[in-house]
């Protein structure tokens, strides 16, 4: 028995095995950040070639939480009309639809890896003043934020309390707030880049306030048998930046606010941070939050062979194991590792005929 392609209940929901695909942004958005035929047929795929848990990339609660102007949201109505198709579809093959609801903070309004320019997008090309804790910009070439004051801060809560009603109206079976990678809400956790001296900011536990009062609110607006992820950058990698030993305090406290997983990634506030990229290199920080803190974890982060992603579950260190890149290049990766592991493939009946 494959421990990787055993069921996993979070809540009402019940995830077909331990494999999900990760955010990873498309900057592929139409008009006004709907999602398009791009997103119906990436994340379909995922779903098709066996991911139980299917992911979206960071889903803006607010226009200005974009990172990019080609990001999606679910800011409106229209939003949830145009992702009702996308997670109807990848329930219909067998898949849990999930959305990561996202602010990038003073990482917005920056142009797409591909364009031929780097930085901040000027309000002429289509961006904006984006916010942050304080008023210093991540790097030079990014747009200068404006702090957020309280009224601003109490926007951010609400918005994505907002956002994740629709993302219940729109068919997604579960929430997963994005604190991770520099943006907003890690911008408040770390002490990198949260300066403040008011409730906001100071010690950790003002830094931690943020987002803590989110995961509250989300949980209150999707209700008891939703389940809440949230991704967390377990360590900035870098002297004086937020730490494990601190992520497994947040870990504790989110789960305390109806957080039901911690999907532990890194990184993302310190734009020079020596980070010792390898295979599964940020495992043993799912591993420790989940050991300490005593709340389920995603592990993330080069996990490439199935060999590597049993050994992560049946070995305890994290009840969930999220894929990227290895999933851009392989969609089927996850049938094609329930065949190597000797469990059941499980393949649609219309490819049934190349097995």
């Amino acid at each position: 028995m494959s421990s990787l392609f055993t069921p996993l209940a979070l809540r009402a929901v019940t995830l077909p095995n331990r494999v999900a695909l990760a955010p990873m942004c498309q900057y592929s958005a139409g008009p006004d950040g709907l999602p398009t035929d791009w997103h119906r047929v990436h994340l379909g795929s995922r779903a098709v070639g066996g991911a139980g848990l299917v992911l979206t990339e960071a889903t803006a609660v607010v226009p200005e939480g974009r990172i990019s102007p080609q990001d999606v949201g679910l800011w409106s109505d229209a939003h949830v009309d145009a992702w009702r198709p996308v997670t109807a579809f990848v329930a219909a093959q067998g898949a849990v639809p999930a959305v990561q609801l996202a602010h990038a903070g003073f990482k917005a309004s920056t142009y797409r890896p591909w364009a031929p320019r780097r930085g901040g997008v000027p309000d002429a090309e289509g961006g904006w003043t984006p916010v942050g804790p304080g008023a210093e910009p991540f790097v030079p070439d990014y747009r200068v934020p404006t702090a957020l004051d309280e009224a601003g801060i109490a926007g951010v809560v609400e918005a994505f309390a907002t956002a994740a009603g629709r993302a219940v109206d729109a068919g997604f079976a579960a929430v997963e707030i994005h604190a991770a990678h520099g943006y907003l809400l890690h911008e408040f956790l770390s002490p990198l880049t949260n300066h403040r001296t008011d409730g906001w900011g100071g010690d950790r536990a003002g830094r931690m306030r943020l987002a803590l009062e989110v995961a509250r609110a989300v949980r209150a607006t999707v209700g008891e048998s939703v389940p809440v992820l949230t991704r967390i950058s377990a360590t900035d990698w870098t002297e004086g930046g937020w730490t494990v030993e601190d992520s497994v305090v947040l870990a504790g406290e989110l789960a305390a606010a109806g957080v039901d997983l911690v999907d532990a990634s890194s990184g993302g506030a310190a734009p020079r941070a020596t980070i010792p990229v390898g295979p599964g290199y940020q495992v043993p920080l799912a591993a420790r939050i989940r050991r300490e803190a005593g709340v389920a974890t995603g592990a993330v982060g080069l996990i490439v062979e199935p060999e590597q992603a049993e050994q992560i579950v049946a070995g305890g260190e994290a009840d969930l194991v999220l894929l990227g890149r290895e999933l851009l290049r392989d969609p089927y990766w996850p049938r094609r590792a329930a065949a190597k592991l000797g469990a059941t493939p499980d393949w649609p009946a219309q490819y049934e005929r190349a097995f």
